[in-house]
């Protein structure tokens, strides 16, 4: 069951919003194109102002003007190119490289497929993400998987742990996110183009940590600019600390006159089933450290658990089944009191027995190759499919 609560604002019904947002798919939204090599690029200027234009090759290419304005254009073999001043620091550059390049692991074939359901790994790291700041400008000691981390499309670069569900359903194609981390605004930018995405249409909150709930005040872009508001749904104890994070989102009547702000609806959901645009999702219910609840969520035969420490007895028969498994793995050697490491979360696989596993939310000691070649000889010796999941992943599924 999901109870109502809305915002206190003056809007439409819900059934006038459901109208409107019936109208919203995506083949309303305006064409996107990428070139085959699927990377992005732009350009920072002094003054730190960035300007873009899309020519018809659909592929931006950037530099460094004198007066510091940013501007993006595309260049003819669908490569991004980016220059910096001479006496630009370089762990500098190539931060800004990074963030500025899309970290695409697919190209212009990645676009979704008419029809087919599939799931987009928005982001597969920790609450600070990877690379870290501390690491790169550490002096004495060189981090290896940070350092990998700022190289444009290296799967070690992570931000905060979400989840896209694009939906093939009754009613058509639907954006489903679990989780808008402090992140996801960063995420969308590289991952919405590349994917050909514009709306979407609900979000669910597995916890109310900044990692879960940081990005809520950026789905202003979407409220403001492409569609009427977002359902947000959210169990009671993370929408109470929200009313304290987010009051001006829950309580729109202290925004100051002409702001705007995110337009959310808010639904309160239970430790039970209930649906959303028409696909019906199972709450996982999992400790996340001592005493606080989270949330995972199964869907079809989906089963996504983001944050978690400890797994009650009760939670297990909702996993029997289970065809693919998302399941948190902090580090290599092992757990945190707030999250399963790998040898922990190995042995949740072997218990569950799923048929594949992507394990996510890693920090900055899981380098991606090395730990998947270890995860690889699981599969000779034991017939186990696991492996790490990168940040643009996408996964065909069954709904």
């Amino acid at each position: 069951m999901v109870q109502y609560l809305g915002t206190v604002r003056v809007t439409p019904s819900l059934p006038s919003f459901r109208r409107q947002i019936n109208l919203i798919n995506l083949n309303s939204c305006p064409p996107f194109s990428l070139s085959r090599n699927g990377f992005f690029s732009s350009s920072l200027s002094r003054n730190g102002f960035f300007l873009s234009s899309l020519p018809g090759n659909g592929v931006p290419s950037s530099s460094l003007s004198g007066n510091g304005l940013s501007s993006s254009s595309l260049s003819g073999n669908g490569f991004s190119s980016f220059s910096l001043p001479r006496n630009g620091f370089s762990p500098f550059r190539r931060i800004l490289q990074a963030c500025l390049q899309s970290n695409a692991s697919r190209n212009a074939d990645a676009q979704l497929q008419a029809g087919q359901s599939e799931i987009i790994f928005m982001g597969t790291g920790t609450s600070e993400g990877i690379p870290r700041l501390s690491c790169l400008t550490n002096p004495s000691n060189k981090c290896p998987v940070c350092s990998k981390a700022v190289e444009p499309g290296n799967k070690n670069r992570r931000l905060n742990t979400g989840l896209l569900i694009c939906y093939h359903g009754p009613s058509g194609r639907r954006n489903i996110l679990i989780d808008v981390g402090k992140f996801f605004y960063h995420s969308a930018l590289r991952w919405f183009p590349a994917f050909g995405l514009r709306t979407i249409d609900a979000v669910i909150i597995t916890h109310s940590h900044a990692d879960a709930i940081g990005g809520l005040d950026d789905l202003r872009d979407w409220t403001n600019n492409v569609q009427p508001y977002i359902p947000i749904y959210v169990a009671e104890r993370d929408f109470e600390v929200m009313k304290k994070t987010h009051y001006y989102l829950v309580d729109t009547s202290v925004v100051t006159p002409g702001a705007a702000v995110s337009e959310l609806q808010f639904n309160l959901i239970h430790e039970e089933p209930f649906v959303v645009n028409d696909l019906k999702f199972t709450p996982l219910p999992v400790w996340h450290g001592h005493g606080y609840r989270s949330l995972g969520f199964r869907f079809g035969n989906i089963c996504y658990i983001s944050d978690v420490s400890e797994i009650p007895e009760e939670t297990y028969p909702l996993l029997k089944d289970c065809e693919l498994l998302i399941m948190d793995a902090l580090r290599p050697d092992r757990s945190s009191s707030t999250h399963f490491g790998l040898p922990r979360a190995i042995e949740e696989v072997r218990k569950i027995q799923p048929r594949r596993t992507l394990f996510t939310g890693m920090m900055h000691l899981m380098d991606h190759d090395n730990v998947n070649e270890y995860l690889a000889k699981l599969m000779e010796t034991e017939g186990l499919n696991v492996e790490l999941s990168y940040d643009g992943l996408c996964v065909p599924v069954t709904l």
